[in-house]
């Protein structure tokens, strides 16, 4: 299974690329009918689902009065464990909002403290998006980026309800999963390879409801944005000061929707478009991927349209006869464009781009097929991490959208045109998973108006190609007059904060002074 790229595909993996192929964290099986936890796991269903947009209920004092035991971090699950500057702990939220006083679950929290405690501002929230990046993993690796905030913020990363040590959904083994990506044609070609494809899809989701069951109903990123305002209350933060990446925008844009007089200073980066669903997001990400793409190839000297259709006549080769690989796996067409997606998410790996391109016109598919297990969370050693789990279970609980085979079809045409390298597989991943999902989803689009929010800077970089700059202004427009404001970052890659030093010199003036841009700015 290639990663969900509706909301900008695997942020935290693109995020952490540089240094990426060392290896992933590792996956763990779970028997069936069993939770991470070892609980038994309750049969999900559409009955179990709070009524989209339903107000939640107060929270009872036993929650709102917690106060974070902040202790060592032990190792995440297949690395290391953190510095000794990092500390560690758990919030319990209710499972359901609807029912407060009902079963709680545990949220997991990271901390580095603000080093100047004298002038200390508070607490800053991290999402480095997904849906499924676990930041309590990721903040610790990425926290050289934010070393200026660090002087007068407390960095703090938490694992949203689904991902890792929240209650993380678990879908299937390691070995299931490999016979998934070794055998599942993500563009079908033949109604057998559509059959096979649609099937793994439900096998998939019937997977999640057998191991994760009890929380499945209740991963959406509406619960989600509630749990990180109990956050900010056990943290002591009148308000809330966040930073979301990718579909971290998504997140942070329905937590101001939703609590709109709790919104402190809050950038986006690296922005979803709100108004898009899901055959809306299918066309945004194949038209970003393909200028990706196509800056790409520019920059390597090539004529773009020569390129792409060298590119394509690769994979339609690849889909023919696979690549021989060092590890005696093959590299088939779905794991080849997953390698081609990777790379193009930061200018820093276009050279890696090009070795694995040459690699595989060549006849091997190694760096490639290496590109592609880093994307797919899967280690040498065969573990998967559940990114790709917690992803697919979050983005089908918010969507009521459930496209079929039929409909992804009759979309290929368009997306061909497009981008005849990415277009094929965008069109197929509609239809995927969420087509018989075992719970109902929330909403078509996310809700982000936030009328009385202070000033939120949403960031987009005019060559992003998962989450293409267009969706930034929407964002901001949808934030309403007086929130949004949009600053463009003229560049490439998926994310500007750590890449741009004008981009850098903007958000950190905003968090620690104050100062909100004109809206419109442009860095270049």
């Amino acid at each position: 299974m290639v990663a969900y790229l509706r909301a900008g595909g695997l942020a935290a993996a693109a995020l952490l690329l540089t240094g990426a192929l060392a290896g992933c964290e590792d996956g763990t099986d779970d028997k069936p009918g069993e939770r991470a936890d070892g609980a038994t796991a309750s049969a999900a269903s559409p009955s179990a689902v709070p009524s989209p947009g339903a107000s939640a209920k107060p929270l009872p004092a036993a929650l709102t009065s917690q106060r974070p035991d902040w202790n060592r971090c032990e190792a995440p699950e297949g690395g290391s464990a953190p510095g000794s500057a990092w500390r560690c702990a758990t919030v319990r939220v209710p499972l359901d909002y609807a029912k407060p006083d009902g079963d709680t679950i545990k949220i997991a929290l990271i901390r580095k403290e603000a080093r100047d405690k004298g002038r200390r501002l508070g607490s800053m929230l991290f999402d480095f998006g997904g849906p499924g990046g676990s930041g309590v993993s990721i903040l610790p690796r990425a926290a050289g980026s934010y070393g200026t905030l660090n002087t007068r913020y407390d960095l703090v990363g938490f694992d949203p309800r689904g991902v890792a040590g929240s209650a993380g959904v678990r879908c299937r083994t390691d070995r299931e999963q490999d016979t998934s990506n070794r055998n599942v044609d993500m563009t079908p070609d033949t109604a057998a390879e559509e059959a096979a494809f649609m099937k793994d899809g439900s096998a998939f989701g019937a997977g999640c409801a057998s191991r994760s069951g009890k929380v499945l109903p209740f991963v959406g990123t509406t619960n989600a944005a509630r749990d990180m305002d109990l956050i900010r209350e056990v943290l002591g933060d009148e308000k809330l000061t966040y930073f979301g990446m990718s579909y971290g925008t998504e997140l942070g844009g329905t937590y101001a929707h939703l609590f709109p007089a709790n919104v402190g200073r809050t950038v986006f980066d690296a922005v979803v478009d709100p108004t898009a669903d899901t055959t809306g997001h299918a066309r945004n990400q194949a038209t970003g991927f393909q200028r990706a793409l196509e800056n790409y190839l520019e920059d390597r000297g090539q004529d773009p349209g020569k390129g792409t259709r060298r590119i394509a006549a690769l994979l339609k080769r690849i889909d023919a006869e696979p690549l021989p690989t060092g590890t005696g796996r093959e590299l088939n067409e779905s794991l080849a464009i997953t390698g081609i997606v990777l790379p193009l998410y930061s200018k820093d790996n276009w050279p890696t781009l090009t070795q694995a391109l040459d690699e595989a016109e060549s006849g091997t598919g190694s760096l490639l097929l290496q590109l592609a297990d880093s994307y797919n969370g899967r280690d040498e050693n065969g573990h998967y991490d559940t990114q790709n789990q917690s992803q697919r279970a979050i983005s089908c609980a918010d969507t009521k959208a459930g496209p079929t085979a039929a409909d992804a079809r009759a979309l290929l045409p368009e997306f061909r045109k497009l981008s005849p390298v990415f277009g094929p597989f965008l069109a197929w991943d509609t239809a995927g998973w969420c087509s018989d999902w075992p719970v109902a989803g929330e909403h078509d689009t996310p809700e982000a108006s936030a009328p009385g929010a202070g000033p939120i800077l949403v960031v987009g970089t005019t060559g992003d190609p998962a989450t293409p700059y267009e969706g930034a202004r929407k964002m901001a427009d949808e934030l309403g007059e007086g929130v949004g404001v949009l600053l463009t970052n003229k560049g490439e890659g998926h994310g500007a904060y750590g890449v741009s030093s004008c981009v850098n010199s903007t958000v950190d003036a905003y968090f620690l002074d104050g100062k909100v841009p004109a809206d419109g700015k442009t860095c270049s």
